[in-house]
């Protein structure tokens, strides 16, 4: 009878371990994906705003070429001998010399 009614009394304190596992797991996915996913993102626009005239970028679309000018939000990237391109800045991801080629 005994066993019964600490059974009982104990299933109160399940609210706060329930409460403090789900902030345990909040943590670790902050800590483990949303965090570095910051910090790269940060990496990634820093290189960006470093990048100037006559750095070899890749785009998004896998286009290798050279920044011409550098605008705003834009890069003119030229591709060829008198073919220049307008980039978006977000969709040129790295300069050459960041890209591994197999």
């Amino acid at each position: 009878m005994n066993i019964l009614l600490q059974a009982a009394a104990g299933t109160g304190s399940g609210m706060g371990t329930s409460l403090l596992m789900m902030v345990a797991i909040i943590a670790v996915f902050y800590f483990f994906m949303i965090r570095p996913q910051q910090k790269k993102q940060k990496e990634v626009q820093r290189a960006r705003e470093a990048m100037k005239v006559g750095d070899k970028v890749v785009t998004a679309g896998g286009i290798h070429g050279r920044i011409k000018e550098v605008g705003d939000s834009w890069f003119l990237v030229e591709v060829a001998d008198g073919v220049k391109l307008k980039f978006e800045k977000t969709s040129v991801f790295a300069s050459s010399s960041d890209v591994t080629t197999p």
